[in-house]
């Protein structure tokens, strides 16, 4: 019986392809002698990477042959109808197969969930698949979906999420009763949409640690560990503040080089800025989780450099060894045979 933990990676997807995924596989299976990667790809392009990152064929690393590629600008239906060949449709295949326990891909995110979800199919009681992934804040971090994949959501799909995501962070061992919050306008029972009152309610019937509405600045204070909301503020959430970090970075350095003294200031904080850089790095929490499927697949940063990929594969051996997909059936069951979620 094979002992390895076998992981499918979508190794020409992404802005960087191989020159990011191989030096990131080869990183990972010298940290985990019990993980097995399959680098899914074109293979002469794939074995001139290994030689140039030092890296061989073995028992913890293999190859397995794509002739196709999806485009980053690709829309999902043509990527889906016409590219069953692609790098990305050939690793997920693997989980599909049972070959590999997960698939990793840093590629076009429309048609990573559209192949993922036609091939693998959602759990049952799962009506729509959601993204999720880890955001810092003080103190630690917390996990927030959907980021994208679903932009009008009805009450029993946020409920969904909800649940899916308790037991991601359950089983990622960031809390044994994952505080859930719905992420709303203000903390008030009176505010919000009528999709978000209907999801209270719910979560408020359940066994769940709701703990009522967060706002999208109490939410960085450590308020949630899991905070849940429709793809649409999701995502637009995510992405401004990845913006207002990007511009509070850019301001340090203006102020740092104004003056000679500036300068002279920002050398003496350098230790200060690179730790804070370091906690602020999107790469450390690079690896979005679709959540929902009946397999493991992991979505990376389109433009991930090899350390950030290291951090979704990391991502998806994690999402693999716990069985992910069959916790959330589970926990699905049990809230179903008990009436909750109905």
């Amino acid at each position: 019986m094979n002992a390895y933990c076998t992981i499918a990676i979508d190794a020409m997807g992404g802005d960087r392809g191989p020159s990011a995924t191989v030096p990131a596989a080869l990183t990972v299976i010298a940290r985990h002698p019990d993980v097995r990667l399959e680098l899914v790809g074109d293979l002469d392009a794939l074995r001139q990477a290994l030689q140039k990152y030092g890296g061989q064929e073995g028992q913890q690393l293999s190859l397995i042959a794509a002739s196709e590629v999806v485009a980053m600008d690709e829309s999902p239906s043509q990527a889906l109808r016409y590219k069953k060949d692609s790098s990305m449709r050939v690793a997920i295949e693997r989980v599909k197969s049972e070959e590999a326990a997960a698939c990793v891909s840093a590629g076009n995110t429309g048609a990573l969930m559209a192949t993922a979800r036609y091939v693998l199919k959602t759990l049952p009681g799962i009506d729509r698949p959601a993204i999720c992934t880890i955001i810092p804040c003080l103190n630690g971090h917390f996990r927030m979906l959907d980021l994208g994949a679903n932009i009008d959501c009805s009450a029993e799909h946020l409920f969904q999420f909800a649940v899916m995501g308790s037991v991601l962070v359950e089983a990622s061992g960031d809390a044994e009763t994952p505080r859930v919050g719905l992420l709303n306008l203000g903390e008030e029972e009176i505010k919000g949409n009528d999709q978000v009152k209907q999801a209270a309610q719910l979560l408020q019937a359940s066994d769940l640690n709701y703990i009522g509405y967060v706002e999208g600045d109490t939410m960085y204070q450590n308020q949630a560990d899991l905070v849940v909301c429709d793809g649409f503020i999701g995502n637009v959430a995510l992405k401004s503040s990845e913006g207002v970090a990007k511009m509070i970075s850019q301001y340090l350095r203006e102020e740092f080089s104004r003056s000679p003294l500036t300068k002279l200031a920002g050398l003496l904080s350098l230790p200060v800025l690179k730790a804070l850089r370091r906690r602020l790095d999107p790469r450390f929490y690079n690896g979005a989780s679709l959540l929902g499927l009946r397999g493991v697949v992991v979505k990376s940063h389109g433009g991930a450099d090899a350390f950030a990929f290291e951090r979704a594969i990391e991502t998806g051996i994690l999402e693999a060894k716990e069985a992910i997909p069959q916790r959330i059936d589970q926990r699905l069951g049990e809230l179903f045979r008990s009436g909750e979620g109905a």
